[in-house]
């Protein structure tokens, strides 16, 4: 199948993408004088600020998910695919995907793909180590973590009830720290009643980071705050921890063994693969390092935005791989696009800082802005607000304000279901 082509009068902008960048890219052209294509391997927009609370049972997957059609239905210059890209071939500006059964020219590309796991030269980690990256992964680590305390119900032996009763979290970033507060707290206080031979208060949760501290784009003072809030909730913080090992029943730090069942990986990023049918250079994270105005070198049509782009903000500083700058960059790529139109110059990225906030437990959070810092309760509400009002769809506002408040009320999670059940490994 081949979409229309590129008519001159009204040029053909595809963006592959449905994340925050790409989704933001879309609707900033909806009066557009362009025929609009989105692409996305999933028929919805997630949001991922959020996916550590369904990989913890906190919330449903549809609570922070709206289907990519629903959100632009009011886009008359609109259509979506959901197809899964497979190369991108910017001589002849066209994208391939389902395997090339789906060609798409276009005028103007707008990739937005995010980012996956990176296992640092070691995928045979990642089945024994998922990530959290889409609602396929939360709902994955939500199973590993529910399923933990089953087997360990089961088990005679202390010691292997023990490596059931023992998670490890691979990086101190911002979803490994949510996922090291969060899951002491469910075990506690919403599991402890439903188990009669083991006690689910005795989880021990490891996180392990390899630099000096966790959180290392917030200031010291905040990153030593946060840690002492982790191990006030139960978790064994360790830094300069790294990985060189991980079995199904254990994790090595050098030549240290953690016995273990469960480890989640929340350690590093990787640029999606489709960049590099672009032919131009990328970072070590394999970002593309885009021009000011977010174009391709060497192919000023081809537009990046999001995780997959490496964006300087100051000298030796890039713009952070987060939410409110995936939007930026997303809006301003289709600004530019429209501006070029009009026949008006293209203007160059510039980052507005919003400032930085991660949640650590119930009452415990940091938030760092441009013109102040704060830590504890203040900060907790803060980071509730937003992202509140950040969630797409006022009825995913509306429930996912009512489970947060059930569960703040009654220390309960709503969600505790164990989904694509398979059989663990014994030995």
């Amino acid at each position: 199948m081949t979409a229309a082509a590129p008519s001159r009068a009204r040029p053909r902008v595809v963006i592959v993408g449905g994340g925050f960048a790409g989704l933001y890219a879309a609707r900033a052209l909806k009066r557009a004088p362009v025929d609009l294509t989105v692409l996305d391997r999933e028929n919805h927009h997630t949001f991922q600020p959020l996916l550590y609370q369904v990989a913890t049972a906190v919330l449903a997957p549809s609570e922070i998910a709206n289907p990519i059609r629903w959100l632009l239905r009011r886009q008359k210059n609109t259509e979506v695919f959901l197809a899964h890209v497979d190369r991108i071939d910017p001589a002849k500006r066209v994208v391939y995907a389902d395997g090339g059964k789906l060609e798409v020219p276009y005028d103007y590309l707008i990739l937005a793909t995010g980012s996956r796991h990176a296992y640092f030269g070691h995928p045979e980690w990642e089945p024994l180590a998922p990530g959290l990256k889409t609602i396929d992964d939360a709902r994955e680590i939500r199973r590993r973590f529910l399923l933990a305390f089953e087997e360990a119900e089961k088990c005679d032996d202390p010691a292997v009830r023990d490596e059931w009763l023992t998670m490890v979290i691979v990086g101190g970033g911002p979803t490994g720290v949510e996922l090291a507060g969060m899951l002491p707290d469910v075990a506690r206080r919403a599991l402890r009643r439903d188990f009669r031979r083991i006690d689910t208060a005795r989880l021990r949760v490891v996180l392990l980071e390899g630099g000096k501290r966790i959180l290392p784009a917030f200031p010291e003072k905040l990153s030593a705050h946060a840690q002492r809030d982790l191990e006030q909730l139960g978790a064994t913080v360790r830094t300069g921890a790294l990985v060189t090992r991980i079995e199904k029943d254990a994790v090595y730090v050098g030549s240290e063994r953690i016995p273990c069942r469960t480890v989640f990986w929340a350690a590093g990023n990787a640029g999606s693969p489709l960049a590099k049918f672009l032919g131009v250079p990328l970072d070590p994270m394999g970002r593309v390092k885009v021009a000011p105005d977010l174009s391709v070198p060497s192919h000023p049509e081809v537009f990046v935005a999001g995780d997959l782009a490496q964006v300087t903000w100051h000298p030796g500083l890039s713009v952070p791989g987060v939410a409110p700058a995936a939007i930026q960059e997303g809006t301003h790529a289709a600004k530019n696009i429209v501006r070029e139109l009009r026949g008006e110059p293209r203007a160059p990225f510039e980052y507005w800082n919003k400032g930085n906030l991660a949640t650590i437990g119930r009452h415990k959070a940091i938030a760092d802005f441009p013109w102040f810092s704060i830590s504890g309760y203040i900060a907790w509400w803060m980071w509730l607000v937003l992202h509140i009002l950040y969630l797409a769809g006022f009825r995913n506002r509306l429930i996912v304000a009512i489970e947060w408040g059930y569960a703040y009320f009654t220390y309960q999670r709503g969600a505790r279901v164990i989904t694509a059940h398979t059989e663990p490994e014994r030995d």
